[in-house]
């Protein structure tokens, strides 16, 4: 067991899920669960109570649902990091989520490894972006599904390619994939996105993502 562990705390209805998601941490050697709960409203005393790393969080739930539920906590400690849990067939809660400060999200079938490595990647202050899932959204989008778009101003401080892999991040592509397709360096990449989000006043990558397109970017 690693001296540094990536502590997770689980909030899902569904007593099974949540013995799943545990058995599939409990694998692991360097990620815990520190506590659980049932309902969207306990998740704000169980975080103050368990300090997680990582929050795991069911969309759909009795009573405070995990939009609410998130917006509530990070509303509370803007640091929290949250992992939504979904299901293609309601993208339209993941949209909400992300806007209410989500670093991500993982489908509920999503492979162990893939969960196990989804909590690392969010727990070491990047975020989770589905290139599958983030299609979906652009198709939410280009049906007029999601809430008016008004132009943001702080679009306009962006340089060109700055603007140019902002579009890339909002179509789901990795660092490593933006630069094979804009033709630079991977580590150019990494500088662009630093700024990207400094500019934009995002705290991750999914946040400027959806600066972009509540920004009117992706039109």
């Amino acid at each position: 067991m690693t001296e540094e562990m990536t502590r997770v705390m689980l909030v899902d209805d569904d007593a099974l899920m949540r013995a799943g998601l545990r058995m599939i941490i409990d694998q692991s050697d360097d990620i815990v669960v520190v506590g659980e709960v049932d309902r969207g409203e306990d998740a704000a005393r169980a975080v103050d109570e368990h300090r997680p790393d990582v929050v795991l969080m069911d969309v759909r739930m009795p009573g405070m649902n995990g939009i609410d539920a998130t917006q509530v906590l990070t509303a509370k400690d803007p640091d929290v990091r949250i992992i939504v849990l979904t299901t293609f067939e309601h993208e339209e809660y993941v949209f909400g989520a992300l806007r209410a400060g989500a670093s991500g999200f993982l489908l509920k079938r999503t492979e162990p490894e893939q969960l196990l490595d989804g909590i690392r990647a969010v727990a070491g202050g990047d975020a989770l972006l589905s290139p599958s899932v983030t299609r979906r959204l652009i198709a939410q989008f280009t049906q007029g599904t999601t809430p008016q778009r008004v132009r943001d101003p702080r679009l306009g401080e962006l340089t060109e390619r700055e603007l140019e892999v902002l579009v890339q991040m909002a179509g789901g592509l990795s660092n490593d994939e933006i630069a094979e397709t804009l033709f630079i360096a991977e580590n150019t990449v990494k500088t662009h996105v630093k700024r990207v989000m400094f500019k934009l006043g995002s705290r991750d990558r999914v946040q400027a993502v959806v600066t972009a397109y509540e920004g009117g970017l992706m039109d």
